[in-house]
């Protein structure tokens, strides 16, 4: 929270710029590309950044596709995540999150900004209908970012079950599901830690449809937790529950 309050604070002259530029490009998709709403995006999310004295190391973005849809599978640690893929992410991608908690502060402007997705957790036919969107968008080359376990609470760098039904969207559009390994990202916004903070971000093999075809979502969810859990233990960390 204290960090919030800093960030908050150094950006504060120009918060209503960016609240009211974010609601107008929101307003008027026809007026603004795709590529020009994601970069403005970026550029809040590098302001928040830097006032905040967060860090985010990359790696591994040759192996994102070069070409068409795919959907990210990351751990899920806190506030931050979204924003630290988005701006790790140097093509347009969007997300989906939890309708009940899409309506805060600025987060509204974000969500509303980049076209993501809000998802009732306990309507099953509101959820199945995202997912249904998604296919479409999947297949017509849009790129998401979907946390398939869930809530983050104190998850911190260990990873939890994935919920195989998460995966149904880039199955049924039989694209590649990219895993994204997560380090320390609930450290900026979900701890009591106070001065330069670092992330890891690390973006791995992608599972194209020729590699899952013939298995269950479960197995696809259980392989991607694997490769991500694998990944932790490469930076010495041990991502089991």
């Amino acid at each position: 929270m204290f960090r919030l309050i800093v960030i908050v604070f150094w950006n504060l002259y120009r918060i209503p710029y960016m609240v009211l530029k974010m609601r107008y490009m929101a307003k008027h998709p026809e007026r603004f590309m795709e590529l020009d709403r994601y970069r403005f995006a970026q550029h809040e999310i590098y302001c928040m950044n830097k006032a905040g004295k967060i860090e985010t190391e990359v790696y591994g973005k040759e192996n994102l596709p070069k070409e068409g849809g795919y959907v990210m599978y990351p751990n899920h640690q806190g506030k931050y995540d979204a924003t630290g893929i988005i701006f790790a992410h140097d093509l347009p991608c969007t997300f989906v999150m939890d309708k009940a908690k899409s309506y805060q502060f600025f987060v509204r402007e974000m969500v509303n900004l980049l076209g993501a997705k809000r998802m009732e957790l306990t309507n099953i036919k509101q959820g199945l209908e995202i997912i249904q969107e998604m296919t479409k968008d999947v297949k017509e080359g849009k790129r998401y970012i979907i946390f398939s376990e869930g809530g983050y609470h104190k998850n911190h760098n260990h990873v939890q079950k994935f919920k195989p039904g998460s995966f149904k969207a880039a199955v049924r559009a039989k694209a590649p599901i990219v895993p994204v390994c997560l380090i320390d990202t609930y450290k900026p916004l979900n701890s009591l830690t106070v001065g330069r903070v670092r992330t890891k971000i690390s973006f791995l093999n992608p599972l194209y449809y020729e590699d899952y075809k013939n298995m269950k979502t479960p197995e696809i969810a259980e392989h991607v937790r694997q490769a991500i859990i694998d990944e932790m233990k490469r930076f010495g960390i041990d991502g089991e529950e």
